[in-house]
């Protein structure tokens, strides 16, 4: 019974998980509005938005380790008392944040036209994807700002302001885009426009409050060229884990598009699925890359290692939550996002693979946060290009063989990071004790 009892452990870890959670559920949403609204005005402009999402969200995720790789060092510097350096750090960020974002803006908006060209299905739905692209651009910098400032204050396990920051923008969001694209007239334009300002007014909002915070504690909110370009090499690695994982689930879209529609179809749906439940999922291993980064920078490498356990045991109930609701519900899932009874059919097994796999996508996601936490960057970029180089070869094979044995693939590459991550939790080289790994 004492293993099951909601120590004061656990109440730590979920009020970091919880309200995680809600943020990151709120994230999509923005998105989904976008998407609702334009689509009343046409397949074209829908199509030419799903091209601009597309280049969008990519950039975008490639970039998340300036939130991870802000909260593992902010929660390190305030585990450690060294409180100032902890909001230095969370400011560089920022500016690291902000140069970025420029610089990506300026490629997208020199790039934007054959860039949705390439991957448009018409030179209509290119016009569309071309005017959303080129406005969304100039929001790029608030998009990395609004990563690295909720990495900040994650490290600082101020999860509430990210999230009211979240809901408020996702409401400015709609309004704006109700105004724009119907109420102005204006088409997709309206609604880039309108996502844009609701993306900034989100950076302004959490940036203001990174630096007013680190003011208060003595910090300076001017830019450092030294301290920016430490926090950019730091997220390297992250940045080449990052990759790998995209990479990783760019190969089954490539392959189930060579089965047929109804295949590919499917594999929208099934990989629709499994995002969603990784936000569940994701909400404790944020968890773990706080309160490990707190833990191994106040010196304590036993609690880090009593917490790990605890959390890896809640992301494998967690995983078993999900798997057993996915397996119940697959055959409403199948008919509630698509019609075409081929497409019924090839979903069907899938989602119950899907399901199966949860408990070790739990574990795995934890694991992740963990070694994020720890700054074991490094580590996680090898792991990662070697689950690739197994699962790579591995889906080719299985994929041959149909489409559910793809997703068994996919098993297996989940089956690989676990075995990566788990090998590297039960040694001892990610406990680094102190302010600096």
């Amino acid at each position: 019974m004492r293993s099951v009892r909601f120590s004061a452990a656990d109440r730590q870890i979920f009020r970091i998980a919880l309200p995680a959670l809600f943020a990151l559920v709120s994230e999509p949403l923005m998105v989904l509005a976008d998407t609702a609204i334009v689509g009343h005005l046409g397949t074209t402009p829908l199509a030419g938005l799903a091209v601009a999402a597309t280049i969008l969200n990519t950039l975008v995720g490639l970039c998340i380790f300036l939130a991870y790789g802000s909260t593992a060092a902010v929660a390190r510097s305030h585990g450690a008392g060294a409180e100032r350096e902890a909001h230095a750090i969370g400011v560089s960020a920022l500016w690291l944040a902000a140069g970025l974002g420029g610089v990506l803006a300026a490629a997208v908006l020199v790039t934007a036209r054959p860039l949705t060209a390439w991957l448009a299905s018409s030179p209509e739905a290119a016009d569309e994807a071309t005017v959303y692209l080129s406005i969304s651009a100039t929001a790029l910098p608030a998009m990395l700002i609004v990563l690295a400032a909720t990495g900040t204050l994650r490290g600082e396990l101020d999860l509430r302001t990210p999230l009211v920051v979240t809901v408020v923008a996702n409401i400015a969001n709609v309004a704006l885009n109700l105004v724009l694209v119907y109420g102005l007239d204006l088409g997709i334009a309206g609604s880039a426009i309108g996502t844009a300002l609701a993306q900034w007014g989100s950076a302004l909002w959490l940036g203001a409050v990174v630096i007013l915070r680190a003011r208060r504690a003595g910090a300076t909110a001017r830019p450092h060229p030294a301290a920016i370009l430490t926090s950019a090499r730091d997220g390297v690695p992250l940045f080449a884990r990052t990759v790998t994982l995209r990479i990783a689930l760019l190969i089954p879209t490539v392959l189930a598009a060579r089965l047929g529609d109804a295949p590919l179809a499917a594999h929208q749906v099934a990989m629709a699925v499994v995002m969603f439940i990784a936000y569940g999922l994701d909400a404790i291993a944020i968890a773990g890359q706080t309160l490990t980064g707190r833990s191994l920078g106040a010196g304590d490498a036993k609690a880090t290692r009593a917490l790990a356990r605890r959390m890896m045991g809640w992301g494998a109930l967690t995983g078993v939550a999900a798997g057993a609701l996915l397996a119940v519900t697959s055959p409403l899932v199948s008919v509630g996002f698509a019609a075409d009874p081929a497409v019924h059919r090839a979903l069907q097994p899938v989602l119950l693979v899907i399901a199966v796999i949860q408990p070790l996508s739990g574990v795995v996601f934890v694991l992740d946060g963990l070694l994020i936490g720890a700054g074991d960057g490094r580590y996680l970029a090898v792991a990662g290009m070697i689950t690739l180089a197994v699962y790579a070869p591995l889906a080719i094979v299985l994929g041959s063989w149909g489409f559910t044995w793809l997703w068994v693939a996919y098993g297996g590459f989940i089956l690989v990071r676990l075995a990566t991550l788990l090998w590297r939790e039960q040694s001892e080289h990610w406990l680094v004790l102190g302010q600096h790994r």
